[in-house]
């Protein structure tokens, strides 16, 4: 009886290290990877130089920080993140323009909260919209860009776009970024 509970525990021990070996064979053996580089973007090798005009203030109202971050911005990660080389107004054909303005620049009230009988607003959000069109020579591809940022009821509109500047501007350009030259 006790010869047959060795050999048990003996070929369960045999069964469980033949399946570590075989599962660490197969982790090793396996790779993923997940990248943005300018190769898996939609840039053709025929383009190689890019205009990226002042993205416009057109919203009723306007935070006037925003557009020239904006634009600083993307052409900033489009110089760095492409191969593309970047030209200012002088240069009247670059193989790719690009243009933008902001539509939209508008506060709404998203959560509610009820205190004696009285709804009182506890977030807004802050909703801004920009209009992107890229001057292909042989065609213009027009994209609306559109991100919500939240914040406390508590705060004023002005203390919210100072501490929400640096976000807006980063999820913006990426978003517009991401649009142009990732096909998302």
């Amino acid at each position: 009886m006790k010869s047959l509970k060795n050999k048990q525990k003996a070929i369960t021990a045999g069964v469980l290290l033949f399946a570590f070996l075989l599962l660490s064979f197969a982790l090793l053996s396996c790779k993923v990877s997940y990248g943005f580089n300018e190769k898996t973007s939609s840039i053709p090798d025929s383009v190689k130089t890019v205009r990226i005009n002042l993205i416009e203030n057109r919203a009723p109202y306007q935070n006037p920080q925003l557009s020239p971050l904006l634009t600083e911005q993307l052409k900033r990660k489009v110089t760095n993140q492409t191969k593309l080389t970047m030209v200012n107004a002088n240069n009247t054909n670059p193989d790719w323009e690009i243009s933008g303005e902001i539509r939209d620049y508008s506060v709404s009230t998203t959560g509610v909260t009820s205190t004696n009988g009285q709804s009182q607003s506890s977030i807004n959000r802050l909703t801004v919209t920009v209009h992107i069109s890229i001057n292909k020579r042989s065609k213009t591809d027009e994209y609306d860009v559109s991100r919500s940022f939240d914040f406390s009821a508590r705060q004023s509109l002005q203390q919210a776009e100072a501490s929400l500047l640096d976000e807006m501007v980063r999820n913006l350009t990426d978003e517009i970024f991401n649009r142009l030259f990732s096909d998302w």
